[in-house]
């Protein structure tokens, strides 16, 4: 593996024993971001730094960011394509991107061809997104459109890269809306859109998984998505990424740390190499970048305290059975992952629950169920094995009520003494007595 590689730099902090923390941050000026990543390569925890992008750049309208730049606007992330490529290496890279500090470039986009073309010029050799997570929640463009510039944007970066360097690419289909989406399905995207990596040049790359309200089905999932890679992917050079809950965030200091704290245990209780924190102020505000740090403090902190398990060889557990048989019933459609994915979507093989693009079938639908597990009440088309099934729809209170229910959970750590507690882990609350 190439030593100043994204992939090889969380590989020698794995093999050291130490998760890799890393925050999403995000500003317009070029000192600003500089700043804000300085202070993520000098926190005491074992890190690598984000440099997430201004939504004008995320659409492919550099000329309003062009605008920003020269009016000195701010921006809600760093307009790359729009800054000159000299700016960003002098006031920003240089002294900060080194080998030990590689740099991941977050963006939200369906066509990031001028992005990749971007940081190769650069040498920004890590990014992340997919041709079904960053269009299905964030764009109306078609789903055929997203997966055909996807391809072509994938194929140029793998190209660019070489002679001592590795470009890395980050699957989102393991967060896809972040919550109310059962396992299976964030497992069975996450491994097909690292596969459309691969096919199409990109030799390292992390699946990702977004804690969800169950530590016991996220352990089994997370598990589960590490024994798919193994078996599609094969040995070389892929980690997983979780991330900390996605969702409605609690609004409690306790119950933010908590969550936190949880992401963490699921990191090491699954040998997930690498862990994107949230920190306490998500539910009122942006972090400030200290807040940032804090979080990623905290959570090295829990990892310290916390050994990574030993590998897990799973058994046949639901939520491999039903991720396997999603994945499979993709790949069967055809040779190339990327008209497979697009079939897929079409035929409603593939369903994101509650997802209104229209190249989405919407008839699917998740529900919590008692226990805390994430289960599907409908599968639509999908070719998913009746055995965890839900029984139950949600209405819209109900809906409203589970997208709040981690908070609530968590939250209820906070209140005082003989006002009942949360049980760690989230397996429920305590009853209120």
């Amino acid at each position: 593996m190439i030593r100043g590689s994204f992939g090889g730099a969380v590989a020698r902090a794995e093999r050291a024993g130490r998760l890799v923390v890393q925050p999403r941050l995000g500003f317009s000026d070029p000192a600003e971001m500089r700043a804000a990543l300085l202070a993520v390569k000098q926190a005491a925890a074992s890190t690598v730094g984000t440099i997430t992008l201004d939504s004008f750049t995320r659409v492919g309208d550099d000329a309003a960011a062009r605008r920003a730049i020269v009016s000195r606007s701010a921006l809600n992330g760093y307009p790359i394509v729009a800054q000159p490529l000299e700016t960003t290496r002098r006031f920003l890279l240089d002294g900060v991107l080194d080998a030990d500090f590689p740099i991941q470039v977050r963006h939200g986009s369906a066509a990031p061809a001028a992005i990749f073309a971007v940081l190769a010029e650069l040498g920004l050799w890590a990014s992340e997104g997919g041709p079904v997570s960053y269009c299905l929640p964030y764009s109306r463009r078609p789903l055929a459109d997203s997966i055909a510039e996807w391809t072509t944007a994938t194929e140029r970066f793998a190209e660019a890269s070489g002679g001592g360097r590795l470009a890395h690419l980050e699957t989102f289909g393991g967060c896809m809306l972040g919550q109310l989406c059962p396992p299976s399905l964030l497992v069975a995207l996450s491994v097909l859109e690292a596969l459309f990596f691969r096919q199409h040049g990109i030799v390292s790359v992390s699946l990702s998984y977004a804690q969800q309200t169950n530590r016991a089905q996220d352990v089994e999932a997370v598990r589960a998505l590490r024994r798919l890679a193994g078996e599609l992917l094969g040995p070389d050079d892929w980690h997983v990424v979780i991330y900390t809950y996605m969702g409605l965030f609690p609004r409690t200091t306790v119950g933010a740390a908590a969550v936190l704290r949880d992401s963490v245990r699921l990191a090491r209780a699954t040998g997930s190499a690498r862990l994107m924190v949230k920190t306490a102020a998500e539910a009122h505000r942006i972090p400030q970048v200290w807040q940032n740090v804090a979080a990623l403090e905290l959570a090295a902190e829990e990892a310290a305290r916390t050994p990574p398990a030993e590998p897990v060889t799973e058994d046949e557990s639901e939520t491999y059975v039903e991720a396997c048989a999603l994945v499979e019933s993709v790949l069967d459609l055809d040779q190339r992952v990327g008209r497979a994915l697009r079939l897929a979507f079409a035929r409603g093989l593939l369903d994101v629950p509650y997802c209104l693009h229209p190249d989405n079938a919407n008839r699917a639908r998740g529900i919590i169920g008692d226990d805390g597990r994430l289960r599907w009440s409908d599968v639509g088309a999908m070719r998913v094995p009746v055995g965890g099934r839900a029984v139950g729809t949600l209405s819209s209170g109900g809906l409203i009520q589970a997208l709040e229910w981690t908070a609530r959970r968590y939250d209820q750590l906070d209140v005082p003494p003989g006002r009942g507690r949360l049980r760690a882990g989230g397996d429920g609350p305590l009853p209120v007595t």
